[in-house]
């Protein structure tokens, strides 16, 4: 396959007193033995080149002439130059550079010596993540937790609205955007949210992020000093943790029971706490909603505190059993609470789209550190999901994917009355991508994690999420993203996993 040469070659400049052709071929020549000019890499043009370098085109086809003649060029009339496969100063047999070689070049040529480069302290927070930087492979194994299944999503439909979009809409969505996002997904978010979560809120109260961990960073950034206290579900959120850690904050955990975060206990251990993070749909990890008296009690402390309040809404959309719960921001009188939602989770992970609905008095400090920090969520994809929304499909894949999810909750309950009766404890599960289940009070459940990785099977410990507060020992299992018959398959495989364990 052809390939398109770059517009010009980096070049470095010429030494003084050096002959043009002479220098010329030697950079050409470095590049192509450092790997910057790689196996197959088309040269620019004769003219072109010639014109970079303020040099004859008589010069440059000398040049290549020479490194032709030599070996480590090839071509033709009309076709172009091309850096070979198999380069003179090559030993025989030995293979291609690969990209880790080309890195490591670089890093010798730049004389980089990343020893002597310090982080600050906020750097050595941020530089610490729980999650997988180069992403997870697909498709999903039996128990991947927090997974969407992207198999099920209606993409034919979705690239059908993308190509729509790209040939009908205005030009004017090549300029800059809005810092808030495409205000009519805003408004579509803001009506989904009235009817589905009973939030009354408007367009202008509705911020686009690139995921929930944007608004979490904007948020503690916006809202917290160094020191300044933070109640933390604990056993909570690695990723929000963290987030409110690396800016200085005291993180305060807070306990968790059937009834989620223990307001008393927060208000007893920091009562003058600047912020809240809860997860008051579905607990993260144990999967309890927060009680009714409890979002009360936390709207109250924070109305009294002068505290904001994040109302982190991951997946409860995907309620299998008893009615809809409102989200605790209904209740918000006071404006007191950050709703953030992802549809990272209710569509694919890749799509990397978020919003939080901010209290009237935060639109503006949030807009602005939008702007300035990242400008503004990309917005191409803004697009597609607001006609996806508006023409319907995203009700429609919801309330499908909804019957789905609940059909594999079913069968994991199955599998595991099965499989695993008496190795673990599953609660019934009415809501969500996955669910915890509970080993006996002894057992090491990040050692059971490595041990079910090596017999083909992902979860993740329940020690996971911990603070400094007693955890219990569990797994969090993901249904989600895997079939009935994968479900099926991988309880028997963690019951051999469990067994040995259970009889020691």
């Amino acid at each position: 396959m052809k390939r398109a040469a770059e517009i010009e070659i980096a070049l470095k400049p010429r030494p003084h007193g050096m002959q043009l052709q002479r220098w010329l071929y030697e950079e050409i020549r470095a590049a192509i033995l450092t790997g910057r000019l790689a196996p197959g890499a088309r040269l620019p043009a004769s003219r072109d080149l010639a014109k970079q370098c303020k040099a004859s085109r008589g010069t440059v086809l000398a040049v290549f002439a020479q490194l032709g003649a030599e070996g480590y060029l090839n071509g033709a009339v009309g076709r172009g130059s091309f850096v070979t496969s198999e380069l003179p100063d090559q030993r025989p047999g030995a293979a291609i550079a690969t990209q880790a070689d080309l890195s490591n070049k670089v890093d010798l040529v730049t004389g980089l010596n990343r020893q002597n480069i310090t982080l600050s302290a906020r750097g050595r927070l941020l530089s610490r993540t729980p999650f997988k930087i180069e992403g997870l492979a697909h498709p999903a194994r039996a128990f991947r937790p927090s997974q969407p299944d992207v198999s099920e999503f209606p993409f034919a439909t979705w690239a059908r609205i993308a190509a729509r979009q790209s040939r009908l809409a205005p030009r004017s969505l090549l300029a800059s955007g809005d810092a808030c996002g495409f205000r009519p997904l805003r408004a579509a978010i803001a009506e989904h949210l009235r009817a589905a979560r009973g939030i009354v809120c408007s367009a202008d109260n509705v911020l686009i992020a690139s995921s929930v961990q944007q608004v979490l960073d904007l948020s503690a950034r916006l809202l917290l000093d160094p020191g300044d206290e933070v109640w933390m579900e604990d056993p909570g959120y690695l990723g929000a943790r963290m987030v409110l850690e690396a800016t200085g904050a005291n993180v305060v955990g807070v306990p968790v029971d059937s009834g989620g975060m223990k307001v008393a206990a927060g208000r007893a251990s920091a009562p003058n706490a600047r912020l809240a993070y809860v997860t008051a749909g579905r607990q993260s990890p144990l999967g309890y909603p927060l009680a009714l008296d409890r979002r009360l009690a936390l709207l109250a402390w924070a109305d009294e505190a002068g505290a904001t309040v994040i109302e982190d809404d991951y997946d409860s959309e995907y309620r299998f059993e008893g009615s809809p719960l409102a989200a605790m921001k209904s209740l918000d009188d006071s404006g007191r609470v950050i709703y953030a939602g992802t549809f990272s989770k209710l569509l694919f992970p890749s799509l990397r789209l978020a919003y939080a609905v901010l209290p009237g008095q935060l639109v503006e400090p949030f807009s602005a550190a939008m702007s300035l920090t990242c400008r503004y969520a990309t917005l191409a994809p803004q697009t597609v999901l607001h006609e996806f929304i508006a023409e319907g499909h995203f009700g429609r894949h919801v309330r499908r994917m909804r019957v789905i999810y609940g059909e594999r909750a079913q069968a994991l309950r199955s599998a595991a009355d099965m499989h695993l009766a008496g190795l673990l404890h599953l609660p019934t599960i009415t809501t969500g991508l996955d669910a915890p289940a509970f080993l006996a009070e002894a057992s090491d459940d990040a050692r059971v994690t490595r041990l079910a990785a090596e017999a083909g099977v992902e979860v993740r410990p329940l020690s996971f999420y911990a603070g400094k507060n007693t955890c219990p020992s569990g797994l969090v299992l993901g249904f989600a993203a895997v079939s009935s018959e994968e479900i099926e398959a991988g309880a028997r495989t963690l019951a051999q996993v469990l067994e040995p364990l259970c009889n020691i």
